[in-house]
């Protein structure tokens, strides 16, 4: 697996106020939209799959594709969570949280973390192949097409959820294969094997200087 340990980061900015809104212009909000048709049409965007995890002795993890690299300095990353979710305590207790990106061979880690009736704390990684991540602690999965070990930046309100960005402390990918893929509320894989002669031109450690990654219907916040 090829690693890569970032810089160290500084702190985030605090975020600037919206400019006034012209007039005439519409109100926002979808408060008589049902989750229902939103789910539907969030899941029209098709994304990869990662496993969020959180804590060192009693870990947490859960499957989840609402993840974004948000910039390169700092090295930076989100991912969204859902308030009543325990990941959420989790994370906000240990102030660090780690993403690992699924490849298409690792579905059934997606499923496993994604049900509602696994078991939870060390049991929950009992049959999974984990690393403790060398700055937090936090476990990465082996396998894993890329993963990233972060501290807590900052929380953001983000309605039902909450928008955690992590600063990026220390990374790593594996083989190149072809990702996981979710899409219209299943589980996807790639027709055809990626031409790869156009990838981006690798950094030292082997890995893109950037790629963007990112339901079981059991709870996961896959949409």
């Amino acid at each position: 697996m090829g690693v890569h340990r970032a810089a160290r980061p500084r702190p985030a900015e605090p975020s600037r106020a919206l400019p006034p809104r012209p007039a005439g212009a519409g109100a926002t909000g979808g408060g008589d939209l049902g989750p229902r048709e939103l789910r539907g049409v969030f899941g029209r965007f098709a994304t990869g799959v990662t496993v969020v995890t959180a804590g060192r002795d009693e870990p947490r993890g859960m499957t989840a594709n609402s993840f974004t690299s948000v910039s390169l300095t700092p090295p930076q990353i989100l991912v969204c969570v859902l308030r009543d979710a325990s990941m959420h305590r989790v994370i906000l207790e240990h102030h660090a949280f780690g993403v690992s990106v699924l490849s298409e061979r690792q579905e059934r880690l997606a499923r496993h973390f994604a049900d509602s009736r696994r078991p939870r704390g060390a049991q929950e990684f009992a049959t999974v192949d984990v690393t403790q991540g060398p700055c937090t602690g936090v476990p990465v999965l082996g396998g894993s097409l890329a993963w990233f070990e972060c501290g807590l930046a900052a929380v953001y309100d983000g309605g039902d959820h909450s928008i955690f960005l992590g600063d990026v402390l220390h990374l790593g990918h594996g083989p190149d294969e072809d990702a996981l893929l979710f899409y219209a509320g299943a589980f996807r894989r790639l027709e055809g094997h990626a031409d790869r002669r156009g990838h981006l031109p690798p950094t030292a450690s082997g890995s893109p200087e950037q790629r963007t990654h990112g339901e079981d219907h059991t709870g996961s916040p896959l949409l």
